[in-house]
């Protein structure tokens, strides 16, 4: 990866598209931002292939991030709380608090930031 700097923050060029990363909201995503949303959205895609491989059938996964940042040290992150909605059909709680467990043992993003970052996950089913 190779980020270039430009008048407000920075960008990098990715098979996807260009990113715009940027403390100032008004020139990019802020880094707090892309943090949080790499462990949602990792944590998300490693649910669904779960469920899936576990075969439970769902319609829709919705994940909800609510972030505590310590102002004292460097607004840095200290708890992600992930609230997961699943909807579909016959949904088993605790066959989704199971592959709940497998999502944190199997998301990368969530094991990459574990000792110092509390992360957390909670779930409602939706019929």
């Amino acid at each position: 990866m190779e980020f270039k700097m430009k008048e407000g923050g920075f960008t990098a060029d990715f098979e996807y598209g260009e990113l715009h990363v940027s403390g100032n909201e008004e020139y990019g995503f802020r880094p707090y931002q892309l943090l949080v949303s790499s462990v949602a959205v990792c944590s998300g895609g490693v649910l669904r292939s779960v469920l899936e491989k576990m075969r439970m059938s769902f319609s829709d996964i919705n994940v909800k991030a609510d972030v505590e940042r310590n102002e004292n040290e460097a607004n840095r992150v200290e708890k992600i709380h992930l609230h997961f909605v699943l909807t579909g059909k016959d949904l088993n709680e605790d066959k989704v608090k199971k592959a709940l467990e497998l999502t944190r043992k199997n998301c990368s993003m969530v094991q990459s930031v574990k000792d110092s970052i509390e992360v957390t996950e909670s779930f409602e089913i939706k019929a």
